[in-house]
């Protein structure tokens, strides 16, 4: 029986550069211009209370209104919680569009529409923000282009999987080492070891030169290898990862907690040159016990660790190229439940944009008095993921060709807020 290069390949022979390539996998597109630009994506998991957080109603009746205070920020007539102080000192260098608004208040459902821009259809599998761009601006080749910290918050869609991000498969852990599934050489697996394995592919590519022919997947796995090993031997990308090389004054500054270590991982990764960061902080379903989870847990942590992205960034002249969006899928009810929770709420919601060509300090949009809805018709995913886009340096009326037979537009009901850009 002939054995196929395929056959070793299912196998495991080619070990370690074989998993990460999986990742990998047409991502350095050449002849791609460098833009010079990136992006981080804070996702809020759950859906967090807009009117607990950065659009409160403190003349609401108390149903509505919560017991939480607003509090004044740098910015004369903006007002955000009272669990956020440093985000109020810091509210010139972001802005806040308020009065978002759709009809999917369901998580997943909920979690696709506002992370591709798209409304969900059965039809057309859009990418999320990372992948998008992934494929316009790809990184060196000794980084990955697009990170998402512990897990896929999206995929890639009709993109294709080498799109997709290099997840780290767990968050960072203050006191613990932190090891990046594909990039971290475990069970004592050294680079002088890797580069023996290296070696042993190259003599099983040579042995099966003549099949490769046959099957475009396998003949890609040469490029996609070479990658993972530039990946894996990277000095530059290995310390990108390296959490130890932070000083004790940086881990304070972004705190000691899974969010904080999150967020000083993903300032690690622009700084070195990855061009898209997903991070997750999830909690934010809170339909019983709202007000002491994002009292005493939620709101303190991203309060700190938000702020000293931002400080981060600025600090070393790369917020002007970095464009941040914080969201979550929906918001939450305006009136309090009988568990002292808010449930699901589709109809309004709230983000944070900042870097880039943001014009910060500002507040664009606004819901009622009890927080139910936006005044006038308000803002959709679709323009939410425009503005966002749009500040990368991706226009979103770009078209990409799809697998549906027709060229797809990027963001297609979208358009960029007005005002929100420079």
């Amino acid at each position: 029986m002939r054995i196929s290069r395929r056959h070793m390949l299912q196998a495991g022979v080619l070990g370690t550069s074989l998993s990460l390539s999986n990742f990998l996998r047409l991502q350095a597109e050449e002849g791609k211009p460098d833009s010079g630009r990136s992006a981080i994506l804070v996702f809020l998991g759950g859906g967090p209370a807009h009117q607990d957080t950065f659009d409160l109603k403190p003349k609401a009746p108390s149903e509505y209104r919560g017991l939480f205070s607003p509090i004044q920020t740098a910015v004369p007539g903006v007002e955000i919680c009272e669990h956020m102080p440093r985000l109020a000192k810091r509210a010139d260098q972001y802005a806040l569009i308020r009065g978002i608004t759709h009809s999917l208040a369901d998580h997943g459902l909920g979690t696709r529409y506002v992370m591709t821009g798209n409304l969900p259809t059965p039809v057309v599998d859009y990418p999320m923000f990372g992948s998008i761009v992934s494929h316009e601006y790809p990184s060196k080749q000794d980084l990955p282009s697009f990170v998402s910290i512990d897990r896929p918050v999206e995929g890639p869609g009709y993109l294709g999987a080498e799109y997709g991000p290099l997840s780290t498969g767990e968050k960072p852990r203050f006191g613990q080492p932190f090891r990046v599934r594909g990039i971290t050489l475990d069970d004592g697996l050294t680079v002088q070891k890797y580069n023996l394995r290296r070696r042993l592919r190259d003599d099983i590519d040579t042995a099966f030169k003549g099949y490769e022919s046959l099957d475009d997947a396998v003949r890609g796995l040469n490029r996609f290898s070479e990658q993972a090993y530039q990946i894996i031997s990277s000095t530059r990308s290995r310390n990108a990862f390296d959490l130890s090389l932070e000083t004790d004054r940086e881990v304070d500054r972004f705190g000691r907690h899974e969010f904080g270590q999150s967020a000083m991982l993903a300032t690690r990764l622009i700084e070195a040159g990855v061009r898209f960061v997903t991070v997750l902080l999830e909690g934010w379903d809170t339909h019983q016990d709202n007000f002491n989870t994002l009292g005493r847990e939620l709101l303190p942590s991203f309060d700190q660790s938000l702020s000293a992205m931002l400080d981060r960034l600025g600090e070393r002249g790369l917020l002007e190229s970095t464009s941040i969006l914080v969201t979550g899928e929906f918001g939450r009810t305006p009136k309090i439940n009988g568990n002292a929770g808010r449930d699901h709420w589709s109809r309004a919601m709230c983000a944070l944009l900042a870097g880039g060509a943001v014009r910060p300090g500002q507040v664009i949009g606004s819901t009622n008095d009890k927080a139910e809805g936006p005044v006038g018709t308000g803002f959709s995913p679709d323009d939410l993921a425009a503005t966002f886009l749009q500040n990368i340096g991706v226009d979103p009326k770009k078209e990409f060709a799809a697998n549906v037979g027709r060229p797809i537009t990027v963001i297609r009901n979208g358009s960029p807020i007005p005002g929100a850009l420079s």
